[in-house]
Order: C-alpha cells, then structure tokens, then sequence
C-alpha cells in the first residue's frame, strides 16, 4: 500500500516505453518517445567538462547554492529574456535540473490543498511535482487546430482564482508545442493579478521557437516583475541533458526559501556540470539558432508524413501530438501498436492533463534525422489502420 502522497502519482509513460524500445535493440526502431536529442551541447561546454573532472574545486558540495559563475549566468540570462534586473547573489540558486527546482519552488509556495493553474494537456511530471507538493491541478484547455494549439481563454475566465495559488506554465508547451501569443500571455498575467497568485515560469524551452516567433517572458508585463518566478535548465537549450543543471530567478523573499527547499532536498548540483553550463549559456556560439533551424525541418517532414492523419503542428519545442482517438483507439493501445507493427515507439499522453489526453500519442522529432523520418507515414499506416 502505497503512501498517501503517492495515491495520485502516476507513471509518466516515457520511463516503459523507452526501456521497451531500449530492450528490442533494433536499430529499424524510431525513437520518438523520450524527449532526447542527437544535436550536440556547445563545444565549449564540453571542453570545460572534461577540464572540470580533474579539478578539485569541481568535486565539492560547495557553494550550495550554485557557483557564483553559473548564477551570475542564469541571473543575466533570466534578465535578458525578461527585460528585468535581478541581483545573482540574493534572486537566483541553482537547481540539480529544472525539474527539481520546479519541484523547490512548489514546496516553497504552496500550502497543501492549494490549487495550481495549469494547462491540459501538459507535461506528467509536472502534475505529479504539483500533487507531491500537496497542490492540486487546476486545468485550463489548450484547444487544438489545424493551425496549432490555443490557450482557452473563455474557460481559463471562468475558473474561480480564490484556491489559485500559483500558475505553473510552459510557453512552448511540452508535449503539445504549443506557444503562447502576446494576448494569450496578457490573459494568463490577469489571471495571476487578479489571483494575487505566483505565475512560475518552466523557460526550459522558451527560445525554441518556429515560424518567426519570438521570447514573451511573462515578467517583462507591468507589474509582473514580483510575481513571476523562473525556473530554467540546460537540458533542451543547450542540449545538455546528462549535466542536470537549472536556475532559478525571482523576487529575494522567495528565493530564499525556495534555496531552504534545495538544500532539504538533493542539497547540492553536479559540481562538474555547473562550470560548463555557465560556458554554455555565455557563449555567443551556443548553437541554439542552428538548431531551431534543424529541428522545424524535422517537424514539418512528420507533419508532411502524416497529412492523411490528425497531428497538431507545435510552434516549437521538440514533440507533437498525433490524434488516435478519430481511428478507434486509445493512446496505450495506438503506442503499443506503432512499436509492434511499425516499429515507432512513441509515448501514450494518459494522465499527462485531463482524461481528454488518452486521445493522444507523442511524437519526438528532436533526436531523428530527416531521413529516417521519412517513410513515417507508411509505418503508421500499417500500425494504426
């Protein structure tokens, strides 16, 4: 019997599919089920990598809330996007991952039955950060399109802001893509006004970006600059997934707690990952915009490949949303077929929002080429039909 904080936790999905996908060992499989990716971290990072294992200032608990290189970098960086200023040493601590500093700043916001905005569907992990927290999910609607995902504004107006004590969002929005217009984000900055309620920001992948579009950090609105906490991390960006580096950015009174939660909780970072990350993020040669470029190209190969189905188009991030509720079916029966008969693994969206995600499987386009993407189509027909 599990305990009561795990009652409402569930598997995320990922974790089965890519041990399954793992296990087959067949090079033929697409592995669009795991947000990976084949494009590489900054050389720069990597080199100071390698250096940082031989260094003995590397292998240290301390500082504990970050080295002072890598929070002066996640402070600058937060400041740039936002158009704010924030003072590194007293408004900035640095996470072992942006996940585990999404889950500092939970604990350090809410009290147990507090409730959460966020949008559905969204990210697993962070409906179950809300739950271990004590918080309870609030959803509001992401609608989708053939142009893409939309914020419900109508229904986010409708929802009573009095147990809202936090908005957890994502612009883009992992898994769907979706991206939040100037009107959308004013609606959602209201919404918080009106709630008196801390809007935290997940910027994990907030410059990935297609289509000409461009940051809206949430803190540069009026009067948001106090209310807006930013939790970022190297994984998507930067592509430094194994170096398990975040920040997070926001007004002194609450990043003070938010580093009492780090140090209770996994204490310190990776010593020799944060010298690296801080390369990374003060490099002008970062890589980013070269990737943006790869990956819609990947994108708009599987959404090409799959114009005889229903796929939502992402306007960013690394994932999209294949509709298989119009051909009967489920998202665990679909993904269980794709594997077995297409030799696609890709992950099923139950419980990643409302029940209304079941409708969907995810597809990864961040770490295959555009040439084993193509034949897409083929595969999901032979699975799925």
């Amino acid at each position: 019997m599990s305990v009561s904080r795990l009652i409402h936790i569930t598997k995320i999905g990922v974790e089965q599919m890519g041990d399954l996908a793992d296990s087959l060992k067949d090079p033929d499989v697409l592995r669009l089920e795991n947000l990976d990716t084949d494009l590489r971290p900054p050389p720069s990072a990597l080199a100071f990598t390698k250096r940082a294992v031989d260094e003995d200032d590397a292998n240290s608990y301390l500082p504990f809330f970050g080295l002072d290189v890598m929070r002066q970098a996640a402070a600058n960086l937060v400041g740039r996007q936002s158009g704010q200023a924030y003072d590194w040493k007293t408004e900035c601590v640095i996470s072992a991952g942006g996940l585990s500093g999404i889950l500092n700043v939970l604990l350090a916001t809410l009290e147990p039955g507090d409730e959460v905005l966020t949008t559905d569907p969204i990210y697993v992990g962070l409906i179950n950060r809300v739950r271990l927290a004590g918080g309870v999910p609030r959803f509001v609607p992401l609608t989708p399109s053939a142009q893409g995902w939309r914020l419900d504004v109508a229904a986010l107006a409708k929802i009573d802001t009095k147990p809202v004590k936090a908005a957890l969002l994502m612009s883009p929005a992992m898994p769907s893509g979706a991206v939040f217009n100037r009107e959308e984000w004013q609606a959602l900055v209201d919404f918080c006004q009106h709630a008196n309620c801390w809007l935290i920001d997940d910027s994990a992948m907030e410059r990935i970006l297609y289509d000409g579009r461009s940051v809206i950090h949430p803190a540069s609105f009026p009067g948001m600059r106090d209310k807006v906490i930013t939790v970022g991390a190297a994984t998507k960006e930067y592509r430094m997934i194994g170096w398990r580096v975040g920040w997070v950015v926001g007004p002194a009174d609450i990043i003070a707690d938010v580093g009492r939660v780090s140090i209770s909780n996994v204490c310190c970072q990776t010593g020799i990952a944060m010298g690296a990350v801080a390369t990374a993020i003060n490099d002008p040669d970062d890589g980013i915009q070269a990737c943006v470029s790869e990956w819609p190209l990947r994108r708009d190969v599987l959404l090409e490949e799959l114009r005889e189905f229903t796929a939502i188009p992402p306007r960013g991030g690394w994932s999209l949303f294949l509709d298989v509720s119009q051909l009967g079916l489920d998202s665990a029966t679909a993904s269980k077929r794709l594997l077995e008969l297409g030799k696609i693994a890709a992950t099923p969206m139950v419980n990643w929002g409302s029940a209304n995600s079941d409708k969907y499987v995810r597809l990864v386009f961040a770490n295959e080429p555009v040439h084993r993407l193509r034949g897409v189509a083929e595969r999901v027909r032979r699975a799925l039909t």
